[in-house]
């Protein structure tokens, strides 16, 4: 990811990352709305392997879809909003537009 950009706009970019290629990913091939910091980690190496990125952006992304309220914390488990729970019934494609909409416009 680039350095270059503003605040907001670095952090809007680490959301829609680790939501797009970490969180929706993991909650459908778990078929399930938690999971496990554990999970979490082996999905972010799985995928910092791969993209070959810095571990900052899963760190900050997680942390930022969180104060959205797109992903609610309990201790050592994460859980997706419950307005988005239907998207991962359906196993339909829930990208970060969707998601943010769903919990703070509706």
């Amino acid at each position: 990811m680039l350095s270059k950009k503003g605040k907001h706009a670095s952090a809007t970019e680490n959301r829609r990352f680790v939501w797009a290629e970490i969180i929706w990913p993991l909650i459908l091939e778990i078929n399930n709305v938690t999971f496990s910091l554990k999970q979490f980690q082996n999905k972010r190496d799985q995928v910092r392997k791969e993209k070959n990125i810095a571990i900052t952006i899963p760190s900050r992304g997680l942390v930022s879809l969180m104060r959205k309220g797109i992903l609610l914390k309990d201790e050592d488990t994460y859980s997706i909003h419950f307005k988005l729970i239907p998207y991962m019934r359906l196993r339909a494609e829930c990208n970060y537009a969707t998601a943010i909409h769903e919990v703070i416009i509706r």
